[in-house]
């Protein structure tokens, strides 16, 4: 009998000839919780992809063995029958279909004849939904009705239902609120005491801490090192990323601040499902030059939406007067905004951001592909200069301008996105959840860039979920909740309470 469920040996993957990983070794014991960490493009989910068969057995080098057998899985069928299961970042649910059969989808319960049992797919899924301490959710609903976190349990659900002896969680609660993550957690728990092993790909490493037992990190596609959690902290596990220790993840600077340089007033955006309901109700802020503003509130408060509303893409009514250096300016599209020197970083980098099949360089420069073109013909060796420059300045890891977006780790496309939206020279960038889904090493190299460009004179806000941020990197910090502004703070000695206290309403916001 084998100590170890899982034992990846030597594992090699190259990308026409750039390796991804060189030498890869993870053992994962049945019960335990691994952490596996590294900055974005070390090659975690390309492991993980690999341990999945989503790249079969004979695209890679080395050995896996699973419950002391060698696999050669090539297919993830394959892999899920053994008990391997994968959770994708991207959620793998049809919103249309009922929880019942997201669930059992490609394991559906028949009746004689092929019909659907659905009775007994109902049964089953109401106990996995209790037993993941989801009672009351309704397995015959579509899963649309339910939010990310509601739906991250579904998807767990679902790997239960197959059985799964592993499960490999890729950045679980990068979507999640503070409570969500919190049942998640407990439920990772519960996982551990009933046997099943989890790997868990996460760039917030308190949670890392809170849940895992043995800490794996790769930098580089390749093997730093394995220790157990109780010997370890959270500054141990960034030197060992980064090779180097960030003392500070917030890196302050001192920058000038200007006077008032834009300012947005009376933002209104009603529901795009429910034009009775306001998502931003008449909301009015100013902005000074070379200034962070820091937009905070809970999930759903308004804030993508005003933001949106700005940089006029807001798919709903609304209606929004902006000023810019003095004068008042029209913003009814992207390109306007563009134009008049607004840019926006948006928080689905997936969905607006990208385009999933294009090379990384077209990617960067379709903001300003003008600048390149000539009677409609593009000056291919121009672009590829900016490229070049764009791609050495972010330090964005990819093999070859070429390269389609979609096979970047997510913090690079990050660093692509935000390098397209400086290109057209902005004055005012807006940021929206700028570092979800990227690792410390790759956030701080945002925060310097961030610091970089207000010293230029640049006025930036940033909207972010996470409260350490905000009040790490901002100057002065707006409060949303319910889609009306409830604070607005100069942080100097802010605290995270009264910016809840302040978002949820419960007294007056001190206003700057």
């Amino acid at each position: 009998m084998t100590e170890y469920l899982l034992d990846m040996r030597g594992i090699v993957k190259d990308f026409n000839g750039v390796k991804a990983l060189d030498g890869i070794d993870l053992k994962v014991r049945a019960g335990e919780v691994v952490g596996l960490c590294g900055e974005n493009g070390a090659g975690k989910s390309t492991l993980m992809k690999v341990l999945s068969a989503v790249y079969p057995y004979g695209t890679w080098q080395g050995q896996i063995f699973w419950d002391g057998h060698e696999l050669k899985a090539t297919s993830i069928r394959e892999t899920e029958e053994a008990g391997i299961v994968i959770i994708h970042q991207e959620l793998m649910l049809v919103p249309q279909l009922s929880v019942a059969e997201n669930i059992f989808m490609g394991n559906e319960i028949t009746l004689p004849g092929g019909r659907m049992n659905y009775s007994a797919m109902y049964k089953r899924a109401e106990e996995l939904m209790a037993e993941l301490k989801m009672p009351d959710v309704n397995v015959a609903l579509p899963v649309y009705h339910y939010g990310g976190g509601h739906q991250q349990l579904i998807e767990i659900a679902k790997a239960l239902n197959k059985k799964a002896r592993l499960l490999i969680l890729d950045e679980p609660t990068s979507s999640l609120t503070k409570s969500e993550t919190e049942i998640l957690l407990d439920i990772i728990r519960d996982l551990k005491r009933k046997g099943v092993a989890c790997v868990m790909i996460s760039h917030k490493l308190d949670e890392i801490a809170a849940v895992c037992d043995t800490i794996s990190v790769i930098r580089d596609g390749a093997h730093v090192g394995t220790r157990p959690m109780s010997g370890m902290d959270t500054n141990e596990i960034i030197t060992m990323m980064v090779g180097r220790e960030i003392k500070n993840l917030f890196p302050r600077e001192e920058h000038p601040v200007g006077e008032v340089f834009f300012e947005a007033r009376n933002v209104t955006c009603l529901d795009v499902n429910n034009p009775r309901r306001k998502r931003v109700d008449n909301i009015s802020f100013q902005l000074r030059k070379g200034e962070i503003l820091g937009v905070a509130g809970l999930v759903g408060a308004g804030r993508t939406e005003l933001a949106m509303a700005i940089f006029g893409c807001y798919p709903g009514q609304y209606s929004a007067e902006l000023w810019l250096d003095g004068r008042r300016i029209s913003v009814d599209s992207p390109r306007a905004a563009v134009t008049q020197g607004i840019c926006l970083v948006p928080e689905d980098r997936k969905r607006h951001g990208i385009v999933p099949l294009q090379g990384v360089g077209a990617n960067i420069t379709m903001a300003v592909l003008g600048e390149y073109a000539r009677h409609g013909v593009i000056n291919a060796e121009k672009e590829l200069c900016q490229i070049e420059k764009s791609i050495a300045r972010m330090r964005i890891k990819t093999a070859s301008p070429d390269l389609p977006i979609r096979g970047l780790s997510g913090g690079n496309q990050q660093k692509a996105v935000l390098s397209k939206m400086l290109l057209p020279n902005p004055k005012v960038l807006i940021l929206d959840e700028p570092t979800r889904g990227v690792d410390v090493g790759a956030k701080y190299e945002i925060y310097k860039l961030m610091f970089e460009l207000v010293r230029q004179g640049l006025s930036i806000i940033m909207i972010s979920s996470e409260l350490p941020e905000v009040l790490g990197i901002s100057d002065r910090v707006l409060v949303i909740g319910e889609g009306q502004l409830r604070g607005d703070f100069i942080n100097d000695g802010l605290t995270q309470e009264q910016v809840l206290t302040a978002a949820l309403g419960q007294s007056a916001a001190l206003a700057a």
